[in-house]
């Protein structure tokens, strides 16, 4: 039988900042969003794109065994520090098959798996998904459907029971909110996305602050940005913000 393939566009090692200790984070192609502040736009789309007057595209296919392979190559990190492997993306469950076949080969390697996730897919496919996970990354992008629908182009639906079942599996899950200016960064909005987490049991939330990071891929691409000009924020322009989070403890 073929092994399962999937389309990658980055695999970064000793990344600190994606899940416990040291990891190497895999980068895959394809996502069912379109955030308007996207730090990695080429992985939007699930088709190899060319990055400005690059000769090569931005990604290419692997198989679960060579990524296997690759990572595996930093276990005495990940023994020493509490670390492991975290997929990213794009959506690393728009390719869902390739995802949760790469995991199950982690776990059964003795590799800590962790995700990043928007939440954007079928429950049955984060049921599988938990089966082979030892840490979750969930986003919570906007407190509404209409706001979500508007920013993102899909509904939160199917993002908030994949949080709740997340949250059901009993694995230690961190839920985040990217605070963007003139998307989601008034009182108004930190006061309905604490009602929203409350309602589904959740403690603690992390605020990520806008950042330009994505800029230039967008430039490189040759898409318009629509996030030009737009100042970064800082934890210092969120402290109102922080503050009304009255049952949710908000933290940076």
């Amino acid at each position: 039988m073929q092994e399962q393939t999937g389309r990658i566009f980055d695999i970064q090692k000793f990344s600190l900042h994606d899940g416990p200790g040291i990891r190497t984070v895999v980068f895959l192609k394809g996502c069912p969003l379109r955030c308007a502040w996207c730090a990695n736009p080429n992985s939007q789309q699930l088709r190899p794109l060319h990055m400005g007057d690059a000769q090569q595209p931005d990604s290419r296919d692997y198989t679960v065994s060579e990524v296997v392979e690759i990572c595996l190559q930093d276990r005495a990190f990940y023994d020493e520090s509490g670390g492991g492997v975290t997929l990213s993306g794009g959506e690393p469950l728009a390719q869902h098959r390739f995802t949760i076949g790469l995991l199950e080969a982690l776990q059964s390697a003795g590799i800590h798996t962790a995700i990043e996730t928007t939440g954007y897919t079928a429950s049955p496919n984060i049921k599988r998904m938990l089966r082979h996970l030892d840490y979750v990354i969930i986003d919570v992008k906007l407190p509404t459907t209409l706001a979500h629908q508007r920013w993102t182009g899909t509904g939160n639906e199917l993002p908030l029971q994949s949080l709740d079942l997340a949250l059901a599996s009993g694995l230690p899950t961190l839920v985040r909110i990217p605070v963007v200016p003139g998307v989601n960064n008034s009182i108004e909005d930190a006061q309905a996305f604490d009602a929203l987490l409350t309602e589904s049991g959740v403690h603690k939330v992390q605020l990520l602050p806008f950042h330009q990071f994505g800029e230039r891929k967008w430039h490189l691409l040759g898409w318009d940005y629509p996030m030009e000009g737009v100042p970064a924020l800082h934890e210092e322009d969120l402290k109102d913000f922080q503050a009304a989070f009255t049952h949710t403890e908000a933290y940076f």
